[in-house]
């Protein structure tokens, strides 16, 4: 019986310690929650983490392209990042002759290093607590009048901040708008492609391994910042040289075990952690819904054709996977809100701050009469989102769109209609106006099934037949501006009253101008009407949670600036008789490899090492390669590329993904339930030193063994 309970006691202990994180966060660097992170194993000053007198982490920390992260970890600015952020730039430097997709790229030296000119890199070198000056003179104005003064404040301050010539400065409302934060950063706009692997080994497992574990993705990729000679931000130059930093990240190839902490740092996207509970339920039973099946109908669509076709599943590699992205997370998401009982949990949450303030009970009545008469109009505003992204045809006739009304009120300018030709050329660049038709026949018939007909345009009602849609569609293909203007943009330029009165005629322009129409009269005013007070009361909600709920440590919402979350290596038990452990190995790659399959196939020369055992020294203590690990850190988009550190700031892996059944973690944080994605470290090295046999930049790195 004393050993029974000894084991009792074990198990509990156990249990506690796995769990002992009470919640997530996405914490402002200068105001973290150090207390917990000490308490779950943190070993450095969170003055390491960000400080502006002495170099940081910080320093080595970069927002990469604008919707990813990426870390420096050399003295000579050499970057790490995912494959998949950098897949577009990959793509841009591939061909059918010289597919660096597939076959993978590795500079040999500096000056084999290729350039991107639409990349950069941001550096984010102070934080500031404006909220004082951002409110300055606000007092008992009306809410659209706040907002102008606030506006004006805003400009104030950006316009006599002190900066550098190089810096600029950002100034964003955290807490649903109740506090706001100027971020000073620096830009840099030289950045090189170094090493990707093929996507065999960055890509591996693709669509089917997205937001899943047990994962085996190599997700990973190097470039370099160039600056000037006197080390600052300028435009590519070959007289440009590596960018020395303030602080680079050492990689550990130490043993990883269950329960060692570990942070992220990097640029999260968007969160919406203290939504009422009648918003998660609008989430899970109408918006998602309908955003999945249009993607869905894509990406059947798209399959099809790159599986039969080569130069198509190369033109349409990254517009397929970004599409799939959120398709697949959108349905775990659901699927973990449910599981999670999210919707009761934030019900009780609330009851609970209502019986302490009675302005709360008020608010959350308020919230269920709002959500509830905005719910038609927020099924067609997400399907309306929806169109644009998955139909190109569409997103080409707004823009030609846009360039007619702008010619009409005169607001035309030559630089105007530049940024919107660099951008219909951007989009024809990977355009197949056929395979297009296809996919917009499918979801225009979808989207007009969903809608009352009152919120169609007159006789739209037809337009349900994917068939009769189709024959359409390739009709107007033959004489379509917008779908035949590939190699004429400059010349149809030229004329801008000419080319407004063309696509004005446009098929194409008018079938889309229609729906567009029907939309802004129906839909749209009602909806932003609506959504406007819901903003109001959520900011409301937002100060009155802070001011009720004394004993919980509130963070903003993720909103692309530089956040810090933490929690620790674990495996996770997502379903009943369901268990999974912490980390993956090149075992697995292995089991899963599937020959010449677009998503499993594996690199001969990697099976090869296999085979040899070729491993030391990037071994665990079972003597296998690993390949990636789950922890408890609360991340999102824009997280991918961030480093994963250890507790004494050394880089140890690199963020990929989320586990599938804890993608709700952007609403509701579960940490028994959510979990972090990372590529170990010691694969990126095993990749680059016994794949790429690239020893010139393992000789940049400091290893700690």
């Amino acid at each position: 019986m004393r050993r029974l309970f000894g084991f009792i006691l074990l198990l509990f202990i156990t249990g506690v310690f796995a769990f002992s994180q009470k919640s997530g966060g996405m914490w402002i660097p200068t105001e973290l929650n150090e207390k917990e992170m000490k308490e779950l194993g943190l070993q450095i000053s969170v003055s390491d983490i960000f400080n502006t007198t002495r170099p940081s982490i910080k320093d080595a920390i970069v927002q990469f392209g604008g919707g990813c992260t990426g870390e420096v970890i050399s003295p000579r600015g050499l970057v790490l990042t995912n494959h998949h952020c950098g897949y577009g730039e990959i793509q841009s430097h591939s061909s059918v002759d010289n597919d660096l997709l597939t076959n993978g790229f590795w500079a040999k030296n500096n000056k084999e290093e290729l350039p991107n000119p639409d990349l950069s890199v941001t550096f984010v070198t102070e934080i500031h607590n404006v909220t004082q000056a951002v409110f300055a003179n606000t007092a008992n104005l009306s809410g659209a009048e706040t907002q102008k003064v606030i506006e004006k404040n805003i400009e104030e301050l950006k316009k006599d901040f002190p900066k550098k010539s190089y810096q600029h400065i950002v100034v964003k409302p955290m807490y649903a708008d109740n506090q706001y934060y100027a971020f000073v950063s620096e830009t840099y706009r030289d950045i090189r492609l170094v090493g990707a692997p093929p996507q065999s080994i960055g890509k591996f497992g693709s669509d089917t391994d997205n937001w899943v574990w047990p994962r085996h993705t190599g997700d990973f990729a190097l470039f370099r910042i160039y600056a000037n000679k006197n080390n600052e931000p300028a435009d590519y130059s070959e007289d440009n040289v590596p960018f020395i930093p303030k602080h680079y990240l050492p990689i550990s190839v130490k043993e990883l075990k269950e329960g060692d902490f570990t942070f992220i740092f990097g640029y999260p996207g968007r969160t919406s952690e203290y939504l009422p509970s009648i918003a998660i339920e609008q989430i899970i039973n109408d918006l998602n819904p309908v955003r999945i099946a249009i993607r869905d109908i894509t990406l059947k669509t798209l399959d099809e054709k790159m599986r039969q076709d080569n130069a198509t599943r190369i033109k349409y590699a990254a517009k397929y996977a970004g599409i799939s992205n959120a398709w697949k997370k959108w349905q775990g998401e659901s699927k973990g809100l449910k599981r999670s009982n999210a919707v009761a949990k934030r019900e009780k949450y609330e009851n609970e701050l209502a019986d302490k303030n009675p302005e709360i009970k008020s608010i959350l009545a308020d919230f269920r009469r709002l959500y509830a008469e905005q719910k038609p109009y927020a099924v067609n505003n997400a399907l309306w989102g929806e169109l644009s992204r998955n139909s190109e045809t569409f997103y080409l006739a707004a823009l030609f769109n846009r360039i007619s009304q702008m010619q009409a009120n005169g607001s035309l300018t030559k630089d105007k209609s530049d940024e919107l030709k660099a951008e219909i050329r951007q989009i024809y660049k990977d355009y197949d106006k056929t395979l297009d038709a296809k996919v917009t026949a499918k979801i225009i018939s979808y989207y007009i099934a969903q809608l009352p007909k009152q919120f169609l345009p007159l006789d739209y009602a037809k337009y349900t037949d994917e068939n009769r849609n189709l024959s359409l569609f390739e009709k107007w293909n033959k004489k379509s501006m917008v779908t035949n203007n590939y190699n004429d943009l400059d010349k149809i330029f030229a004329d801008t009253q000419k080319l407004a009165n063309s696509i004005k005629k446009d098929p194409f322009v008018i079938f889309y101008n229609n729906l567009l129409e029907a939309y802004n009269a129906n839909v749209n005013e009602k909806y932003r009407g609506i959504q406007e007070q819901i903003n109001g009361l959520q900011k409301s909600y937002m100060a009155l949670q802070m001011a009720t709920d004394k004993e919980k440590v509130f963070f903003p919402d993720a909103n692309f600036t530089l956040r810090v979350s933490y929690g620790q290596v674990h495996g996770s038990k997502p379903a009943d008789g369901v268990e999974y452990s912490y980390q993956t190995t090149l075992d697995g790659v292995v089991e899963k490899y599937i020959p010449d399959d677009y998503e499993f196939d594996v690199p001969q020369k990697l099976l090869d090492i296999y085979h040899k055992q070729d491993f030391v020294p990037y071994t665990n203590a079972q003597g296998k390669v690993p390949v990636a690990f789950t922890a408890t850190n609360h991340t999102t988009g824009g997280n991918s590329g961030s480093p994963a550190l250890d507790a004494q700031g050394n880089l140890i892996g690199l963020n990929f993904d989320r586990q599938w059944e804890g993608t709700m973690s952007d609403i509701y944080f579960d940490p028994e339930l959510c979990r972090n994605i990372m590529v170990d470290a010691r694969y990126i090295l095993f990749i680059i030193d016994k794949f790429a046999d690239a020893d010139w930049l393992l000789d940049e790195l400091t290893i700690v063994k």
